[in-house]
């Protein structure tokens, strides 16, 4: 009997009167594919499609193609769901896999559209007049007290009523990814990048590692379930704390970083033997309620000087009840996560139907909070996929203060979306621990990368502002009457706060 039913997903094809036989092809593979005896000769079942051959190729000689097998048609048993069975029966396991949903869900953001500005309420050009993306990422007070600053002018009176804020240059920060989960390169890129950029960046759980302390003032630092790297240093280097709930990718149960990928460095971080899995559990087992959270709220503020406090969850359908809890509990800002989130593992059944999207957790949770008249008291971070500048500009226009990026940003540093950062094997060296694929990524490179992106989604949002007839990031927040939907039903509409075109 056939070891497996299942046939590889691609064919690697070689072009040999083309080919150097350098040997460069099986040099850049982290899976393995390629073996060499004369000639690169590749093992197809082993291919990720993650082109790091054919990028590195000298001689361009290398094709990766879908393996074109004709299964029979049959719209109720897809091709994937024959796969995953032949797959379980073969294994008895779960099965694993990376990155955010691929499934063909309604992506919303692509039915909502911005409205324009032209005669009677006139464009602003960007290119000539300022155009102000700054925000700030905390509480807001109800009131404030001023007084005379001697110059004719005024100044925030002393306990004028205002709490910690972080001033965010963009109204853009880099998503948390765990050390473990993602190579220490890829951490030195984004904390480089989020200093340059006046922005942030989030550990995950994985813990500060010590070569991110000069970048400490634009870290978020992360307390999740396994409490991993925790301790009163770690909470008094981050610029602010967040406490992890839950993920979009994964609502409702726990991380699991595998012990191959929990190499010295990694164990040290994160405080925990080398070679063993990191498991977190799905509860924070001290929080059991809202009082609980609050507890928890202020006792990470009391340990780190009244820094502020996040707290991280995941899209799912009560999610502005939870929220307002959230917020009553002290919370400075509040991290949403649709179901579209990236996740360097998790169990594809939980991936692919869990959670909801990410607008409408933005909208319903936004006018909650407006409707019970605390929604200055915490910032709104959205995150789940947020593919463009243009995405991030819908965010905001439904209630969201800042957006979240982190698939977007490995893809900045070479991630090709191959979905497979749960084997450790990363052939660009951005999800994996293996010193031979890490030394990969150059952190300045790295960092030049992402601040180029986050410049130029910057620069654009400038242009959006423009084109709306406003000149700064807060008079778009919470604005749905700038926004109008094409092809969502009424019940939609009405969900989101949003009239379609032509109203």
């Amino acid at each position: 009997m056939p070891g497996t039913y299942i046939q590889p997903e691609f064919r690697v094809k070689i072009d040999y009167d083309k080919c150097h036989k350098c040997g460069r092809c099986v040099q850049q593979c982290g899976w393995g594919v390629y073996s060499f005896n004369e000639r690169p000769i590749p093992d197809d079942s082993k291919c990720r499609a993650c082109h790091r051959c054919v990028t590195f190729c000298p001689a361009h000689c290398i094709t990766i193609e879908k393996n074109a097998l004709a299964y029979k048609d049959n719209d109720n048993w897809t091709v994937d769901a024959r796969k995953a069975i032949w797959r379980q029966a073969e294994t008895g396991g779960v099965l694993l896999t990376s990155m955010g949903n691929p499934r063909p869900y309604p992506r919303i953001f692509d039915h909502l559209l911005l409205d324009a500005c032209q005669v009677t309420n006139p464009s602003i050009d960007p290119l000539r007049e300022p155009m102000e993306l700054r925000t700030y990422l905390g509480r807001k007070p109800d009131a404030v007290s001023v007084e005379a600053d001697g110059a004719g002018g005024y100044r925030l009176a002393p306990n004028g009523g205002m709490t910690a804020n972080i001033q965010l240059d963009a109204p853009i920060i880099f998503s948390p990814m765990s050390y473990g989960s993602v190579s220490l390169n890829v951490h030195k890129s984004l904390a480089m990048a989020a200093q340059r950029l006046g922005t942030l960046m989030n550990t995950g759980e994985g813990g500060l590692h010590a070569d991110l302390y000069p970048y400490q003032d634009r870290v978020i630092v992360q307390v999740a379930s396994g409490r991993f790297g925790v301790d009163p240093e770690y909470l008094g280097r981050g610029a602010a704390i967040e406490i992890k709930i839950g993920q979009g990718a994964k609502p409702g149960i726990g991380g699991h970083l595998p012990g191959e990928k929990i190499d010295k460095e990694v164990s040290s971080t994160r405080m925990i033997p080398q070679g063993t899995d990191a498991i977190s559990p799905a509860p924070h087992h001290d929080i059991y309620s809202i009082e609980d959270l609050r507890q928890l709220i202020y006792a990470l503020k009391e340990a780190s000087g009244y820094k502020p406090v996040g707290v991280k969850i995941a899209a799912v359908h009560n999610v502005a009840a939870i929220a307002s809890g959230i917020v009553r509990a002290g919370a400075d800002y509040i991290y949403l996560d649709g179901f579209r989130g990236g996740t360097g593992a998790a169990p594809q059944v939980i991936r692919d139907h869990i959670g909801i999207p990410i607008e409408v957790a933005i909208a319903v949770v936004d006018q909650r909070l407006r409707d019970e008249g605390i929604r200055n008291h915490a910032s709104i971070v959205a995150a789940g996929s947020i593919r463009s500048s243009a995405d991030a500009a819908k965010a905001i226009a439904l209630g969201a203060d800042v957006v979240a990026i982190g698939s977007a940003a490995l893809m900045a540093l070479g991630c090709h979306l191959c979905q497979s950062c749960h084997t450790g094997c990363c052939s660009w060296g951005l999800t994996t621990q293996k010193p031979e694929l890490t030394r990969r990524l150059d952190p300045e490179w790295g960092a030049e990368r992402l601040v180029n992106l986050v410049s130029a989604w910057s620069h654009e949002i400038q242009e959006i502002l423009g084109a709306l007839g406003v000149n700064a990031i807060e008079s778009l927040r919470g604005s749905r009457e700038r926004l109008r939907s094409v092809g969502l039903d009424a019940q939609m509409n009405a969900v989101l706060g949003v009239k379609p075109v032509g109203m």
